[in-house]
């Protein structure tokens, strides 16, 4: 960040929690475009509409959709009861989704476990402990540690023999039997038009944050075959990408 402010860019753009922190921690006056990000549960912005300052972008809303998740997993499992959720409560955005999924959780009439993780070793011995309570699926929390060990996760889910989801394609790419949350790609290509506007002439506390347009949903049937789960055709239908 400090090469980058010795550069005098015009414009910083950041996709990830820690870049937009270190970002908004060096420079009050060089506008900060955020690609992907979850700006208020980590308190780089106070409102959406008016974020003031030098922080305009685009909003992914990980903690908002962890009760979509959870139906799009009941309807994989209509006798899903039991969950656990893999987050780490030393991040703030991991513990906020793990708050915003207790009340749809409830109304489905899911109990949700805690896999409580801080770094990846921690890993193991959080699915060895998942796997005493007898718990029917998994979540994933939004976190750096989740971020960077998806194969290891991935690997651990089908070991077990849990079905498991996470907010970004990656994961289902990488082993995890589903993925479901915004476009990131589409994220990345609205946040240009931000860029576009700022060097126009257009004051980023004018911006809005905005909220996510496109969402997709993507099924690796074959981990749903390693796992001996089938896939109702509804939902598969549905489904943005099938990796088969």
């Amino acid at each position: 960040m400090a090469e980058l402010l010795h550069r005098n860019v015009d414009v910083i753009v950041t996709s990830v929690t820690t870049d937009t922190l270190a970002a908004k921690n060096a420079t009050a006056t060089i506008p900060i475009v955020m690609a992907a990000e979850d700006p208020l549960t980590t308190g780089i912005i106070a409102s959406i509409a008016r974020p003031s300052g030098n922080i305009p972008g685009l909003s992914q809303m990980a903690p908002e959709l962890s009760g979509k998740r959870l139906e799009v997993l009941k309807e994989f499992l209509p006798k899903l009861s039991r969950v656990a959720a893999l987050w780490n409560p030393e991040i703030r955005v991991s513990t906020f989704s793990w708050e915003e999924m207790q009340n749809p959780a409830r109304q489905l009439k899911i109990r949700v476990h805690s896999m409580e993780i801080h770094s990846p070793d921690d890993l193991e011995k959080a699915f060895e402990a998942a796997a005493k309570t007898r718990v029917d699926a998994l979540v994933v929390m939004p976190d750096p540690v989740t971020r960077t060990s998806l194969r290891r996760i991935a690997e651990l889910a089908i070991q077990h023999r849990l079905p498991s989801v996470f907010h970004i394609r990656e994961f289902a790419e990488l082993g995890g039997l589903m993925a479901y949350g915004p476009d990131r790609c589409d994220l990345f290509r609205r946040a240009a038009m931000y860029v576009d506007k700022i060097l126009k002439g257009a004051k980023p506390a004018d911006l809005p944050v905005e909220q996510p347009t496109k969402f997709e949903m993507v099924i690796n049937l074959k981990t749903a075959k390693q796992i001996g789960l089938t896939i109702p055709p509804n939902v598969l239908a549905r489904a943005d990408k099938v990796i088969r």
